[in-house]
């Protein structure tokens, strides 16, 4: 499976902004998914992520009620909408496939994750 991230761009503190994972070369059906950042200097973190049926969703606390995370299936998509964007969003965001029917809360570190998207880079500016 093969992942690409897009939508990332510059905005200003409260603007909202879209992110898609595109999938190719497999199904995702059965795969968790999920989306993690990076800031220069620090480990990739992560964001939130999705069960294999898009059922169950997970979220690190500074971005509840802000950031939604879905899924298309069908289409072979994940999407992050994120609201009410803060300039400590500003990072890479990657999207993350493994072929495991586990809960997103399971899945919460890079080790857990077999394949990866290259990245989109989200700035917010205060």
């Amino acid at each position: 499976v093969q992942l690409q991230a897009s939508g990332g761009g510059s905005v200003q503190a409260g603007d909202s902004l879209s992110l898609s994972c595109a999938a190719s070369g497999g199904t995702i059906h059965t795969y968790a998914m999920a989306w993690f950042r990076q800031t220069p200097g620090n480990e990739r973190e992560f964001v939130a992520g999705i069960s294999w049926s898009g059922g169950t969703s997970h979220y690190i606390d500074s971005v509840k009620g802000r950031f939604t995370i879905s899924r298309d299936n069908d289409k072979k998509m994940m999407y992050l909408q994120m609201n009410s964007l803060k300039p400590e969003d500003t990072a890479i965001y990657y999207c993350a496939a493994v072929g495991m029917l586990s809960l997103p809360s399971f899945l919460t570190t890079t080790e857990d994750y077999t394949y990866w998207g290259q990245g989109t880079q989200v700035t917010v500016s205060s």
